[in-house]
Order: C-alpha cells, then sequence, then structure tokens
C-alpha cells in the first residue's frame, strides 16, 4: 500500500540543494540568462499531433519535439481555458487566484467582472525582475478591464485578445464585442489571428538584440470559431450568432488551423536560428487542455471540461540545445511546474508568501527522471486526485479508481481492489477544496469592480 502525504506541502518542490548543482552544471550561474519561449495551442489533444501518432502532420512541431524532451505523461492544471493560463502564470492552483471557471464575455455572468487580481505574482514579472524584456501575443483570457491586462501583470508588450476566442478575421468575440489590442488600447489590425500572433512573435524575436526576453504566445487555434486562413469573417460587433462558424467540414477546419499553427512554430524557430538566439532560448510547447469531440484525444477517456486523461493529459514538450538532451519522459509533470522550473533556472526567489504548488522539474530536464514524482498528489477541481500511477475520481457521486500506468485509458475500475487507497485520496481531495477555498485572492463584484474604476 502507498503511504499517503498528510498535507499538499510535504512534496511540493526538490531541494535546493539539487537545483543549485544542476544550475552549476547547466552553466546559468555565470549569468547567461536563457531566452524562453512559451508556445500554447487552445484546445489541442493529445492524439492531434502527428508526433503523438496522431491525424494531422505538424512537421515543424515534430521537430521541436525531437531536439529536446517530449512528455507523454504531461498534464494542465486546468481542463478549460481561463483556470490553465492562471496556473501557468503563477505556478500556483489556479484556484487561489479565484479563477477555477472560465472568465465569460458574457455581460450577465457574474465571472465577466473577475480576473487576474494584482496580489498575484506572475512568470512575467518573475522574469521582468531579472531583466527581461516581456511579450505576449495571442490570448490571454484573464480579465477583460483594464486591471487585468496583460501590461499590468508583467508584461511589456501585448497584442491579441482578452476573451475566450474571437473571429478570426474581424475579431469579435461571443458577447459582439471587439477584441484586438495594442496594450490597452484597441487595436483595428487586419489579418487572420493565427497569422498576426505569429508575425507579432517573429517581428519581437527580431528587434530583441540586447536584453533577454520571454516571450509568450499563446494561440486561438483550433478553438471554434472554426475558420482556416481561406475563409471570410462571420461575426460582426453587436451580433451573438455564429459563435462556432458556418462550415460543416469541421475536421477539414480544424485541420487547417493546426497546420497554420505549426507553420507559425516553424517560422518562430527559424527566426531564433536567423538571429543567432537557437543554442540560448528555452522553447516550450503545450495544449492547454485537451481537445473537445472535434479534436482527437487518443485513446484517452473524456474530453476537454472533464477530470478524465482526455481533459487534461496534453502534448508538450520542451526544447534547450546544448543543455536538454533529445528523449521521450514518461514522467508525470504539469503545467504547473514551468513558473518554479524557470525560476531555478533564472535563480529567481520564490515568494515565500505564495509558494509553488508546482515543484521545479530541473532534475527531470537534466536527467529524465524525478525523485518526486512517485510521491507527489496533484488535484483537479477537488474531484481527481493523481499520486504515482493511481488516480481517483469521482463523478455523479461515483468514486473510481485506475492505475494508469497499467491503464491509461481509465477502463478499469479498481476501487474495490484498494479500498483504503481510495480513502485516502478521497480525503486529500477534501483537504484540498478547504485549502483553495481559505486561500483564494477575492474576486470583485460588477458594483466593486465598477466602483474600482471609477465607473457609475
Amino acid at each position: 500500500m502507498i503511504q499517503m502525504p498528510s498535507s499538499l506541502n510535504d512534496v511540493r518542490r526538490t531541494t535546493i540543494h539539487a537545483v543549485c548543482v544542476l544550475l552549476v552544471g547547466w552553466g546559468v550561474a555565470s549569468g547567461a540568462k536563457p531566452n524562453i519561449v512559451l508556445i500554447m495551442a487552445d484546445d489541442l489533444g493529445y492524439g492531434d499531433l502527428s508526433c503523438y501518432d496522431g491525424w494531422i502532420e505538424t512537421p515543424n512541431i515534430d521537430a521541436l519535439s525531437r531536439t529536446g524532451i517530449r512528455f507523454t505523461d504531461f498534464h494542465t492544471s486546468g481542463t478549460v481555458c481561463s483556470p490553465t493560463r492562471a496556473g501557468l502564470m503563477t505556478g500556483r492552483y489556479q484556484q487561489r487566484a479565484g479563477i477555477g471557471g472560465v472568465v465569460f464575455a458574457r455581460l450577465d455572468a457574474e465571472q465577466h467582472y473577475h480576473g487576474l487580481q494584482d496580489s498575484e505574482y506572475t512568470l512575467a514579472e518573475m522574469c521582468r525582475e531579472q531583466g527581461y524584456k516581456t511579450a505576449i501575443f495571442g490570448k490571454w483570457h484573464l480579465g477583460y478591464y483594464p486591471p487585468y491586462n496583460p501590461v499590468n501583470h508583467g508584461f511589456d508588450v501585448f497584442r491579441g485578445y482578452v476573451s475566450g476566442n474571437v473571429d478570426f478575421f474581424s475579431h469579435v468575440d461571443q458577447a459582439g464585442v471587439f477584441d484586438w489590442w495594442h496594450n490597452e488600447q484597441p487595436s483595428d489590425e487586419k489579418g487572420y489571428t493565427t497569422h498576426l500572433i505569429n508575425k507579432h512573435a517573429v517581428e519581437f524575436i527580431e528587434t530583441s538584440e540586447d536584453a533577454p526576453f520571454f516571450l509568450y504566445v499563446p494561440h486561438e487555434a483550433p478553438h471554434y470559431p472554426y475558420q482556416g486562413p481561406a475563409d471570410t469573417p462571420i461575426r460582426e460587433v453587436g451580433s451573438t450568432v455564429k459563435l462556432k462558424g458556418e462550415r460543416k467540414d469541421i475536421k477539414n477546419a480544424y485541420r487547417e488551423m493546426v497546420t497554420e499553427m505549426d507553420t507559425g512554430v516553424g517560422e518562430i524557430m527559424l527566426a531564433l536560428e536567423r538571429a543567432g538566439k537557437i543554442e540560448n532560448t528555452i522553447v516550450i510547447f503545450m495544449s492547454d487542455n485537451g481537445a473537445n469531440k472535434n479534436g482527437d484525444n487518443g485513446e484517452l477517456r473524456g474530453f476537454k471540461g472533464s477530470v478524465w486523461e482526455g481533459g487534461h493529459r496534453v502534448p508538450a514538450m520542451i526544447s534547450w540545445p546544448g543543455h536538454i538532451a533529445p528523449t521521450v519522459v514518461s514522467e508525470f509533470v504539469t503545467s504547473l511546474d514551468w513558473m518554479p522550473t524557470l525560476a531555478a533556472i533564472l535563480k529567481s526567489k520564490e515568494d515565500q508568501a505564495r509558494p509553488f504548488d508546482g515543484i521545479s522539474q530541473m532534475e527531470l530536464l537534466h536527467s529524465g527522471k524525478s525523485r518526486d514524482a512517485h510521491e507527489r498528489a496533484f488535484v483537479w477541481k477537488g474531484t481527481a486526485v493523481r499520486r504515482g500511477s493511481y488516480k481517483w475520481v469521482t463523478e455523479k457521486g461515483v468514486e473510481y479508481l485506475f492505475d494508469l500506468e497499467s491503464d491509461p485509458n481509465e477502463s478499469k475500475d479498481i476501487i474495490q481492489d484498494h479500498p483504503e487507497l481510495a480513502k485516502q485520496l478521497n480525503r486529500i481531495a477534501q483537504n484540498w477544496k478547504n485549502e483553495m477555498s481559505e486561500t483564494a485572492s477575492k474576486q470583485p463584484s460588477k458594483n466593486e469592480l465598477f466602483k474600482l474604476l471609477g465607473k457609475p
């Protein structure tokens, strides 16, 4: 029987000694700060990319996967857009930031007035404190109002949209609102969303000559509306029809969208090579959650929004030539781990008031193994817990237990064989929910936010 930890804090991070040894071994301690490029797809499934034996040919992402680590057991902290992004930016469970669900575009939704609060410490802020230039091109989805804008959370430059999705051409969101920005100002920039994101990413690389940079590239593809680069606008300001698109051949549109994103990954890598930066740049690629039923999660059970594997096990890879050996890693890793890992590489101090829930994966990047992988407990929504190879799930009042090492498809419930283990994992989930409730940042009501903004 596995011995369970008494709290979530027991196994959160590797030791300071191990991190320091690895930093010296990688030469970072000498002051050579690597550039960081973090590319994120939207709703891309585990079985979509050709490097995961998927149905869409993605030669550039495949090439990236061969230069570093390709993960086969990588998980997002959320199962939908906003939560994963909040966790990614803070290295902490998104529930602590008060963003446990989607920040909706609808004005009548309470969550429309929520967003990333000033009290949260972000990856961009951490990088900027280390002398980095910081930029985001693409989807933010962590708040619609000025205090939530990326430039108020550590980014020097923002071009993109703040909602969950926009028309790829007219840039109108689901509430019928125009949503394309240059920093804090609306920008009537023409073009297909994926092309604009890639163009600005390449230009940023080409003009970043001196300071190291952190470039965040959160794509819209392949999230609906399903529009390829040869299609036309469908949404108009003031209208909430045609939200998902007009094409009947959604599979073809989905493929076209992923193909354009893949082309952009290739353009980014070429820009790094032309600028002579590729050898000193960490490139991360991941999806923000699993695919919906228009995509493919391989043999995994479930889709976007669920705590089954198909909702949060996603394609992910990291490349750093000369520092990370090309390999495939089957260890359990999460999106919350990127911030503490990058903090270790940059020798940035952790905020003691807001400790990471993710752990530094320096040892894994160096050796392909993590000492904490089999001891760590990780929770999704309080309804699923992963520890070692075991995963406990509760759905509609029914509890399940799976051994993902032998059953990654979650097809064989073994709860009757390990009732005590299930009870212990259930207890971790309940303690987690209590802790998240007690530590969550307060989100304002509409009236509170408008008072802060000086609006009637």
